[in-house]
């Protein structure tokens, strides 16, 4: 398994060195994409990218119920046909997933099936590397959209991430896309602790009444404390059911919820700054053992996540321009493995929505039968995707950043 820290492949896998890790990750905040409000095409498209890091499993996701080898090959891990929130007669989504279901039956939600490449590779960072250079051969040393920005004039600030450090899709060859801290958001000062501390202190001659008054303040005080103590444990119980303070696994993800996130992006995009490209991410997705409870509680957060932001977008006219696109490393294999879990696999889904998507299926269902060593074969090849969002969202040609590459993803919008 693997035991790097995100931080530390970032800076040695080859992708990005640290000084174009530096000129974006350390030099911009919040403020400085406000400051830029207004000063874009009102008719460009804003792309929001979501990394799930850790390989989330496909097949739990979307899951084929009517097809008799999903349940033959992983009996325990299977959802019954009654708990599937169902597409069609073949296929459904994950139970977490009530948001999203809704917004399939609007017709808002795509679902790219099959998605991979040519010779998948099972490490979470060769994997990762491959899908931020999108060169599946030989990985080169700069981003996909690293590659965009530096076409596109090199400001960090038209591609951010809203993630711990800049991750390597946003490092061109010239340039590199700004990291902005989420805790940059400052919260309305309340009173000063001192102040609430004395309003709790009974005072010696005072009433009854206001030393009742005080002491009731200060269970107040105790309540509100205690029910912080119980939030902020759930929520990091929640994004990391080991205990462990750092991300979710070594594989990345962002520390803050992808909620507040995605509220940073609905920020700027509803301020109209000129950032064309958002990098979000949730880690936690490597579910080698006991798969079923956590991958829910994780798919749970990406469906309030997304739903709510999505909601939100369709209330504005610079909303309506933004396309959501959600992918993961790679799948799981078909098989259940000996610990209620599965093991790293080979080809996944895509998720996209927003108000120019074409919602419904896109691409070919995998087989769950005819498998490359208990593997999916993959069906779509996930720079058919890259090619036309650079095409479609972000008006560029393809060939200057995915080396020719000819394929699209006809009807996607």
């Amino acid at each position: 398994m693997d035991t790097l820290t995100r931080r530390k492949f970032l800076l040695t896998s080859g992708v990005v060195g640290a000084g174009a890790l530096a000129a974006g990750a350390g030099a911009y905040g919040l403020r400085d994409l406000l400051d830029t409000a207004g000063d874009r095409d009102p008719q460009s498209r804003t792309l929001v990218l979501v990394t799930l890091y850790g390989g989330n499993d496909g097949l739990n996701t979307v899951i084929p119920y009517g097809d008799p080898a999903y349940r033959a090959a992983r009996p325990e891990l299977a959802y019954p046909d009654g708990e599937v929130r169902r597409l069609d007669d073949d296929f459904g989504l994950n139970p977490a997933l009530a948001g999203l279901h809704q917004r399939w039956s609007g017709g808002g939600l795509a679902i790219v099936r099959g998605i991979g490449y040519p010779k998948p590779d099972r490490s979470h960072f060769r994997s990762m590397d491959i899908w931020h250079t999108a060169q599946p051969d030989r990985p080169g040393n700069t981003g996909w959209l690293g590659r965009w920005l530096d076409g596109a004039g090199g400001d960090p600030r038209l591609a951010v991430s809203f993630e711990p450090a800049l991750p390597p899709l946003l490092a061109g060859a010239r340039s590199a896309g700004a990291a902005v801290p989420v805790a940059d958001r400052k919260a309305a000062k309340g009173l000063p602790a001192a102040t609430l501390t004395a309003f709790a202190a009974p005072e010696a001659g005072e009433s009854a009444a206001r030393s009742r008054a005080a002491a009731c303040f200060a269970d107040l005080r105790s309540v509100d404390e205690m029910i912080r103590h119980v939030r902020d444990s759930a929520a990091t119980d929640a994004a990391d059911p080991d205990g462990d303070q750092a991300p979710a696994t070594a594989t990345g993800g962002a520390r803050t919820p992808l909620d507040a996130q995605l509220d940073l992006v609905a920020q700027c995009v509803e301020a109209q700054v000129s950032t064309r490209v958002f990098s979000v991410s949730l880690g936690g997705f490597d579910t080698h053992a006991d798969e079923k409870q956590l991958q829910a509680v994780l798919l749970g957060q990406v469906d309030r996540a997304l739903t709510g932001f999505a909601d939100r977008m369709s209330r504005t006219e610079a909303g309506r321009k933004v396309v959501v696109a959600v992918y993961s490393e790679f799948g799981r294999r078909v098989r259940a493995n000996a610990s209620d879990g599965t093991d790293h696999g080979t080809a996944s889904d895509m998720l996209l929505l927003g108000a120019g998507v074409r919602g419904g299926w896109h691409g070919a269902p995998p087989s769950l039968t005819d498998l490359d060593d208990g593997d999916l074969k993959y069906t779509t090849d996930f720079r058919d995707v890259y090619a036309t969002l650079l095409e479609r969202v972000l008006d560029t040609d393809p060939g200057s950043v995915l080396a020719d590459w000819r394929g699209r993803l006809d009807g996607l919008f």
